[in-house]
């Protein structure tokens, strides 16, 4: 295969689709992905349940009283339209000054500090604990506008579903790695040195505290192995220019342009609609899951929902890597559409199945076909965006217009699931979320993957 190096102020970097720059590249998803596993999907979730004597107990903040899941969840619709204004704002400057590496590592750090921060996380103090969760979920988010743009920069188009899957595959074997270093920290803290005490109390205490520190090793790990990541990626396409007050707001022209530009490249527009719709009820589910198993699932015990809800994460990692490489064959024999459909369908029954599940067994069967399905619709989502890009350098807008429609779509789930979850109960807001995937489905029928763009 042919390729060219990248050129930064006349310094020859690694070539383009190199093993060494695509290692590198797929690498930040095992530094990143701890905090999915560990923050948003299974130990904060359950520790932040610890926080309340019961269920049902509200929770003061921001001057309204609301349900516990209601709060997290309007906190992270925020967060996320927050990543939706920035990262074009950003994506715009890093693709002016050539240096998208740079806020690539800004997000990566913001975030690993949000994560040690939650060490402190308490109802005393929620408004500063809540700043601890927004730096976490906008660090991670953030840095993944950067990230993603990089992809069609270092691979070249029959290199990117592989490379893709590669990067979820690695990030689903180390954040399960540390995960299962936290599961025994949590269930067996004595051996990690924590008093257990004598009584059951006392054995609690310390299983909460082992929660505490398992954030810290998240926002360490994060920052160390992000390490190689930012070491070998090139800081960017090199213009050489400076910031400047008049280029601030560049990012959001450029989403202009490429809104313009979209209108005369129908397959690429297309596809980001259904897009659209899909993700956003993907992402929804993806971040709630874990709230919802600790309230609707009947539990025997405290101990039992513990362990079990951080299994079925780890069942869902695990399975993930499967559904990813599953996924990116079955796309080179039968097309991204079509493999991308028959996820989606997949994704709707499992709406209608969590509306009736009530059993431990029954959200672990589920866990099983989420995870199948998760890092296959992830993978190939952001895969098949990169080869439906026109040729153009300036990459990290095209990524940032791709995110800004993931984030507003979030911002969209999460509000509604809120709000449903506010006046009904989660089981009707995840039964709601089967129209989103009818709609991708719908609008992936109208995508001609063989198509050349205009």
């Amino acid at each position: 295969m042919n390729g060219f190096y990248f050129l930064y102020m006349g310094e020859t970097l690694d070539l383009k689709g190199s093993k060494k720059l695509l290692n590198a590249w797929a690498f930040y998803d095992w530094a990143n992905s701890v905090y999915t596993l560990t923050i948003a999907s299974s130990i904060f979730p359950i520790y932040y349940s610890t926080l309340f004597s019961t269920k049902d107990e509200l929770v003061t903040a921001f001057g309204f009283d609301m349900k516990q899941t209601v709060l997290i969840s309007i906190v992270t619709a925020f967060t996320f339209l927050v990543v939706a204004f920035l990262s074009p704002v950003l994506s715009g400057i890093a693709d002016y000054v050539g240096n998208k590496k740079m806020f690539m590592k800004f997000f990566c750090y913001t975030g690993s500090l949000g994560c040690i921060g939650l060490y402190w996380f308490d109802l005393e103090h929620i408004h500063l604990s809540l700043l601890f969760y927004f730096m976490g979920l906008i660090g991670y988010w953030g840095s993944l506008v950067f990230y993603n743009s990089y992809l069609p920069d270092i691979a070249f188009e029959d290199q990117q579903d592989s490379i893709s899957a590669k990067g979820f595959s690695l990030g689903y074997f180390g954040s399960v790695l540390l995960l299962l270093l936290n599961l025994t920290m949590v269930m067996k803290p004595e051996l990690f040195g924590f008093d257990i005490g004598e009584t059951e109390d006392s054995l609690n205490l310390a299983k909460v505290e082992a929660m505490r520190i398992s954030f810290i090793t998240v926002g360490l790990w994060w920052l160390i192995f992000s390490q190689y990541t930012f070491w070998v990626l090139p800081k960017g396409v090199g213009k050489g220019h400076q910031i400047t007050k008049d280029i601030v707001f560049n990012g959001l022209k450029e989403l202009k342009v490429v809104w313009g530009q979209l209108k005369e490249n129908e397959r690429l527009k297309r596809y980001l609609n259904a897009f659209f719709v899909f993700s956003m009820a993907v992402q929804t589910i993806m971040l709630v899951a874990v709230y919802f198993g600790e309230k609707e699932i009947a539990w025997v015990s405290a101990s039992e929902k513990t362990t079990g809800l951080i299994i079925s994460v780890l069942v869902i990692q695990l399975v993930a890597i499967i559904g990813a490489v599953i996924t990116s064959k079955a796309s080179e024999k039968y097309g991204n559409i079509k493999t991308l459909i028959v996820v989606n369908a997949i994704w709707m029954l499992l709406c209608v199945y969590a509306y009736f599940m009530v059993t431990p067994i029954q959200f672990y069967i589920a866990a099983g076909f989420v995870g199948l399905v998760m890092g296959g619709v992830q993978s190939l989502g952001r895969s098949t965006y990169s080869k439906f890009l026109p040729e153009t350098e300036d990459t990290t807008s095209y990524f940032s217009f791709y995110d800004v429609a993931e984030k507003i779509g979030i911002v969209i789930g999460m509000a509604l699931f809120a709000i449903i979850d506010q006046v009904s109960n989660m089981r009707y807001a995840i039964l709601f979320l089967f129209v989103f995937f009818l709609g991708g489905i719908i609008l992936l029928f109208r995508v001609n993957e063989t198509k050349k763009p205009l």
